[in-house]
This record gives C-alpha cells, sequence and structure tokens, in this order.
C-alpha cells in the first residue's frame, strides 16, 4: 500500500542546483546551466529609484501568480527562487566605488524549466492587474557559462573591497576576462535581516583572457 503519510516535495532551486551555494572567502569557477527567468531592466540607484521597487514586486507578482497556476494545473509545487540581478556600467570601478546612479540592472527571478510558456505568458497578465509594472516582465534564458563566484556576507554596500579582489588579483592570475555581466543572487531578505547577515553570491561570467 502507499505511505499515505508521504508528503510530496516541494522542489527547491536553492538546494538542487550547486550555482545556488558559493564559497565564503575564496573564488571558485564553475559552469553554469542555461536556466529560465523572468526579467524586468532598469537604470540607476536601487535605493532611490521608484522603477527598481516597481520592478522587483512585479517579478515577486508574477513568480507567486506562476506558481500557484503550476500547483493547480501542473500538480507540481516549488519554491519561488530568490531576487537576482545583472548588473552593468560603462565603468566597472563604479562597482567598487558604489556610485550605483550610473548602474543598469535587470532584475530577475529562476522559473522551472517545465513551465510551459503559455502559463508564464498568462501568470504575467495575471499579475499586471496587481502590479502593473509587471507588463515589463519578459521571460528569457540566460547561458552565463564558465563564470567565477563567491559568497559575500554583510550588507551590499560593503561588497567593494570583494568585488577589487577579483577584479584586479584573481581574474589577472587565471588569465580570465569579463564575459557577461555582474550576476548577484539575493539569498537573504534586506527587509527581515540585519545587513551584517545578509548572504549574496557575487558571480562573474569569465573567458579565457
Amino acid at each position: 500500500m502507499p505511505d499515505t503519510h508521504e508528503v510530496k516535495r516541494k522542489y527547491d532551486v536553492k538546494r538542487e542546483l550547486a550555482c545556488y551555494t558559493a564559497p565564503r572567502g575564496r573564488f571558485e569557477l564553475i559552469d553554469m546551466p542555461e536556466l529560465g527567468y523572468c526579467m524586468v531592466d532598469g537604470h540607476g540607484d536601487p535605493n532611490t529609484a521608484p522603477e527598481y521597487a516597481a520592478a522587483v514586486e512585479a517579478l515577486y507578482a508574477v513568480s507567486f501568480t506562476a506558481k500557484f497556476q503550476c500547483k493547480r494545473e501542473l500538480d507540481r509545487d516549488y519554491v519561488v527562487g530568490p531576487l537576482e540581478g545583472l548588473w552593468s556600467a560603462d565603468d566597472p570601478a563604479t562597482f567598487i566605488t558604489r556610485e550605483k546612479s550610473a548602474w543598469s540592472w535587470t532584475m530577475m527571478i529562476w522559473q522551472p524549466d517545465w513551465l510551459p510558456p503559455e502559463l508564464i505568458a498568462e501568470a504575467i497578465g495575471r499579475a499586471t492587474a496587481k502590479a502593473p509594472a509587471a507588463e515589463r516582465v519578459r521571460f528569457e534564458r540566460l547561458a552565463e557559462g564558465r563564470s567565477v563566484q563567491t559568497l559575500h556576507l554583510g550588507s551590499y554596500d560593503d561588497e567593494g573591497p570583494t568585488l577589487a579582489r577579483l577584479h584586479d588579483e584573481f581574474m589577472p592570475e587565471h588569465r580570465l576576462r569579463f564575459n557577461g555581466r555582474h550576476h548577484e543572487v539575493y539569498l537573504g531578505d534586506p527587509r527581515r535581516t540585519a545587513p551584517e547577515k545578509l548572504r549574496t553570491i557575487l558571480r562573474q561570467p569569465v573567458a579565457p583572457a
């Protein structure tokens, strides 16, 4: 007889994929799998730009709508992925100096491979009623390939020295060059976590120099 007490396990991308863990205090080279994300683009200081807050709200609205739709229609459940960001600037040094007004960003949340494109499109449409910025959300697959990453513990504003070591020491020593946008994975919620306890994966796609 089947075990009536068995609980169907939720898929949690943070536990299932090795790229959602990183060592603290050192850099590691990894090969990133191609993953699908809901994304929103923007520019400016994330602490002050109204479009940033609207983008994050829209991403969560779409992601939770898709999750509940998936559970209802496909009988599969999962944990909504963490917020992630792709960051770029005309001068990469602004990431070290923290000149945030110069940054362009793409905020995003992972979506399971088993979600049909039409389900995601429908979730975007439904979420727009609650979060108007959801109309700016798009689904896209990202293949970063070879990357360097590390775990940063602490405030986002304290990332500068780690990024300086990555850009000025690790990459030159290993004869690597930039091959994509700076990527951050936010494993902590800044609304509920003290700044010194925030955990952020810092990732940089690279290629042989």
